[in-house]
């Protein structure tokens, strides 16, 4: 399962009307290979979803993720810290062993 808080899920429809992104659009999180850990997320609005694909839904607000990022992001929290020292959104990863200073790059 992955959660979304309050905070984040706001954050995400915000986004999703200031990009201009269709109402079906659901946010897409993904894991790389690549970032000074091993792994980095990515992001972005996808309006279609595969029948490999789960679908998340918390406070009003859709991630979809496909079947391989999940097995790296099963059990992850993402929130969104804002203000003049707020990171943007955070990942809470319970999978990640390591994690880098940027918050993006993680490893198992």
């Amino acid at each position: 399962m992955i959660q979304l808080t309050e905070s984040a899920a706001k954050k995400i429809q915000q986004l999703k009307v200031e990009d201009g992104a269709s109402e079906e659009a659901l946010l897409r999180v993904k894991v790389k290979k690549g970032g000074c850990s091993g792994f980095s997320y990515k992001m972005e609005f996808d309006p279609q979803t595969g029948d490999q694909d789960r679908v998340f839904e918390s406070f009003g607000a859709k991630v979809v993720v496909d079947n391989q990022s999940l097995l790296y992001l099963l059990g992850l929290t993402l929130d969104y810290e804002g203000g003049l020292n707020g990171k943007g959104f955070v990942f809470a990863n319970p999978n990640a062993n390591k994690t880098c200073g940027c918050g993006s790059s993680f490893g198992v």
